[in-house]
């Protein structure tokens, strides 16, 4: 199955690569590249990922990697990733 990235996910990329970058980064170019494959996992296990308890909703679902959360939504041909989020921050109310 295809993963398209929002724009919403990808200014959470470059945020995240910015904040780690301040200090390395070698090291912030490396956890974008994690953050990335795991979009891998997603299209070819789609229900790999467990329900996202603040939605409640069978389509909205994450995978953690490292301290990150990756929120997507399962379309019928298509999986968009919505955010990728730190695991200490709340997520918004209308992903």
């Amino acid at each position: 199955m295809k993963v398209v990235w929002t724009h919403a996910a990808i200014k959470h990329l470059t945020a995240i690569y910015e904040y780690i970058a301040s200090d390395s980064p070698v090291y912030a170019q490396r956890m974008v590249d994690r953050l990335t494959r795991r979009s891998e996992q997603i299209a070819a296990f789609p229900y790999s990922g467990r329900q996202v308890p603040e939605y409640a909703a069978e389509d909205v679902r994450e995978i953690i990697e490292a301290s990150y959360r990756i929120i997507y939504r399962l379309q019928a041909e298509r999986i968009d990733v919505l955010a990728v989020i730190h695991g200490t921050r709340n997520l918004p109310a209308d992903l």
